[in-house]
């Protein structure tokens, strides 16, 4: 039987709209949407045409497979200003996808459980946190037994607690330029992260801790609000730099050496440095403007150079991974979970980051 979200599903990933695909295929949009709809559908040749128009086996679009449905209400993105409708809907179906393979995964491999305090099947109950970010902050601190230091390794601690983390810098470029997205609308939460163009671990662990604060704060509304992106970043600052413990230690004035050396010891940026310390009272408005001037000349000259997320493999994610290693000894393989799952073997090693080691071919001109 034809299942019409998949239809969907593979068409928001192509990144086509239902006019571009109809016009390939000699049919109507309208036509399309009633595919889409369960409403008609399509004959078997047209099903051919589709998987070969939007890049899936013909079986992607059999009904019975374990699938998940979101909405782009129930995720939350972190440049929402930046992207088109497309490129987020195309998000949503990503995050449908990594929720496959790892239910796929699952039946050969026990993963971590989902240790996020109050989280029961797609939601969070109501009063398990504060609605204060820095609060909610503090008690997942508490709960995850973090203490009030340093946190080593951002999202390998996020992993070990059940939730799935996808790295998408090898996945898709149209992925890449929503820079993070997180739901918390599934069975396991799903967060993804790609490295922005600087590349930079610093800015990486605070957008991890970021959308750890959407699945705190905010998994009873929806997403696009920028009041919603502030309260993330406030969860994101505390959890990396408690309040009461960080402001004994940052500078009375502007002082790049000292916040140099915070930055190593609490892996956090300079200028979330800076923010922090106009946050807490201790650098006036004017004050941190003309810190975050100097810091940008600083930069320009050469200092303070972003340093690459794929030299720190405490925040590179690796859960999905070492799954598939392991189910490995078992006969299961990359090929076998794409054949479960009715993908192309590449989707399968996209979504485990693994990279495309053939060689390309390129045709010089006669």
């Amino acid at each position: 039987m034809f299942d019409g979200y998949r239809l969907r599903q593979a068409r928001q990933l192509a990144l086509r709209t239902k006019q571009s695909l109809a016009a390939s295929l000699g049919v109507s949009a309208t036509a399309v949407g009633q595919f889409e709809s369960g409403a008609t559908p399509p004959r078997p040749d047209l099903i051919v045409r589709m998987a070969t128009e939007l890049g899936v086996p013909r079986q992607f679009f059999a009904a019975g497979r374990p699938m998940a449905r979101l909405e782009t209400a129930d995720t939350y993105f972190r440049s929402l200003r930046s992207t088109t409708a497309k490129q987020r809907a195309k998000a949503v179906s990503y995050a449908e996808q990594v929720w496959e393979l790892v239910n796929a995964i699952e039946r050969h491999v026990r993963f971590p459980p989902v240790a996020l305090p109050g989280f029961v099947g797609g939601e969070i109950e109501p009063g398990t946190f504060p609605e204060d970010p820095n609060a909610a902050a503090r008690a997942l601190r508490k709960a995850w037994g973090l203490g009030s230091g340093p946190v080593a390794h951002v999202v390998r601690i996020i992993e070990n607690h059940g939730i799935a983390v996808v790295f998408a810098p090898l996945a898709d470029a149209e992925v890449r330029r929503i820079d993070a997205f997180s739901t918390v609308a599934l069975s396991r939460p799903v967060i993804v992260l790609a490295p922005d163009r600087a590349d930079d671990v610093l800015r990486h662990r605070f957008t991890a801790a970021h959308e750890l604060g959407h699945l705190v704060l905010h998994a009873d509304q929806v997403g696009g609000d920028p009041q919603l992106e502030r309260e993330a970043d406030r969860f994101a600052a505390e959890f990396l730099t408690p309040g009461l413990v960080i402001r004994d230690r940052l500078p009375r004035r502007v002082d790049f050496q000292r916040w140099s050396q915070l930055s190593d010891e609490w892996g956090v940026s300079i200028k979330s440095l800076i923010y922090r310390s106009r946050e807490v009272g201790l650098l006036s408005d004017s004050t941190a403007r003309r810190a975050y001037i100097m810091l940008n000349q600083l930069q320009n000259e050469g200092a303070f150079a972003p340093q690459p997320v794929g030299q720190f493999p405490g925040e590179t994610p690796c859960l999905l991974r070492e799954a598939v290693e392991l189910a490995d000894a078992n006969g299961v393989t990359v090929a076998s979970l794409a054949q479960e799952l009715a993908w192309p073997a590449a989707t399968v090693r996209k979504l485990l980051g693994e990279a495309d080691e053939r060689p390309a071919l390129r045709l010089v001109p006669t």
